[in-house]
């Protein structure tokens, strides 16, 4: 555009930002040309120019999911609101893939990377370059290196607690726990709470019904199928997150066992789905759009130069529903139970 008008490029700059340094008229002419020519400037190759970036990475592990997608929600809206830019990269769960979106962040010169792990991480090696190369990097559900790096979990144990007493406190009595794999910290919160809710009441833990596999649909749903078809089945499930539970969901209706007379369910989910099943799901909810807001908020803080570790923890709330009730649950018990009674 310099070429054709005649002008250095610092005018069609100081013209494409409509700077009063530029007489109104070459500003047109610049404004004119460069609509002719469709030219867009490129906001991350001026931020390169200014040594300010202002763009954070994403790194999610399902983003066809509800809950990741509401969390990059509140990611964006926070950063948009800080000028910042969000570029996301989907790990379909696999941390190879994983590895590759940190190593492509890193070749774009962000600023800072927002991070949950793929199910199958167990090697934290890249994180740890991350933390070595001076990058901001926060956490959020699934976490690792506490002690490098700030997260954002929710309260999964007192949340599944809290169901398993909802659950007993209604009429279930054998009840197994679907959960995904057992090294994940989000896993762990879920299932202790699980075990502590029985132990507080004096059931006998029963290995063979926890079950954590793989976070997949067609594999969840063959172990409750499992499950179900054992002599001795359980009288209700629990389910990690919301593709477990639909998988139990799924394998109960199969067998045409009746929930939740013959199975009752509780699942940890955050998209509306299930209210609109029939019968409507019992389920624990994340605050998934402000869990983006607030480890959006934690690394601008880091990229800020605050050098503290953060650990936030969410409360998660519970809207109770017909699959989990298989006698009427009184307001004593909700109250007590501190959960919401969904209408």
């Amino acid at each position: 555009m310099a070429e054709v008008l005649g002008v250095s490029i610092a005018t069609v700059s100081r013209a494409l930002r409509d700077s009063h340094e530029v007489g109104k008229e070459m500003r047109q002419k610049v404004q004119d040309l460069a609509k002719k020519l469709n030219y867009r400037p490129n906001p991350f190759a001026q931020s390169l120019r200014q040594n300010k970036p202002k763009v954070i990475a994403v790194v999610l592990p399902n983003l066809v999911t509800h809950y990741y997608s509401a969390v990059l929600d509140g990611i964006e809206d926070y950063a948009q609101k800080e000028g910042y830019a969000v570029v996301a990269a989907n790990s379909h769960e696999d941390h190879l893939r994983e590895m590759r979106a940190i190593d492509n962040f890193i070749g774009m010169y962000v600023e800072g990377i927002i991070a949950c792990l793929a199910q199958d991480t167990t090697d934290y090696s890249h994180f740890e370059e991350i933390h070595d190369m001076g990058i901001p990097l926060v956490f959020f559900a699934r976490t690792c290196l506490p002690h490098l790096f700030s997260s954002v979990v929710s309260n999964g144990d007192e949340a599944a607690r809290n169901a398993t007493l909802h659950l007993l406190d209604n009429g279930s009595r054998r009840i197994a726990f679907l959960g995904g794999p057992n090294h994940l910290d989000m896993v762990k919160r879920r299932k202790h709470g699980y075990l502590e809710a029985l132990r507080e009441r004096g059931i006998s833990i029963d290995r063979s019904i926890v079950v954590n596999g793989t976070i997949d649909y067609r594999q969840a749903r063959q172990a409750a199928i499992d499950l179900l078809q054992r002599e001795d089945r359980p009288d209700a499930i629990l389910a990690f997150n919301d593709i477990l539970t639909f998988a139990a969901f799924d394998a109960i209706k199969s067998l045409h066992l009746h929930i939740p007379e013959d199975v009752a369910l509780v699942g940890f989910s955050e998209g509306e789905s299930s209210a609109f099943v029939t019968p409507r799901l019992t389920v624990v909810q994340d605050r998934a759009y402000e869990t983006g807001v607030k480890v959006c908020e934690l690394l601008l803080k880091s990229i800020g130069g605050d050098k503290r570790i953060y650990k936030e923890v969410l409360p998660m709330t519970m809207e109770i529903r017909e699959s989990s009730i298989k006698t009427d649950v009184d307001n004593h018990t909700a109250a007590h139970l501190g959960i919401d009674v969904g209408q």
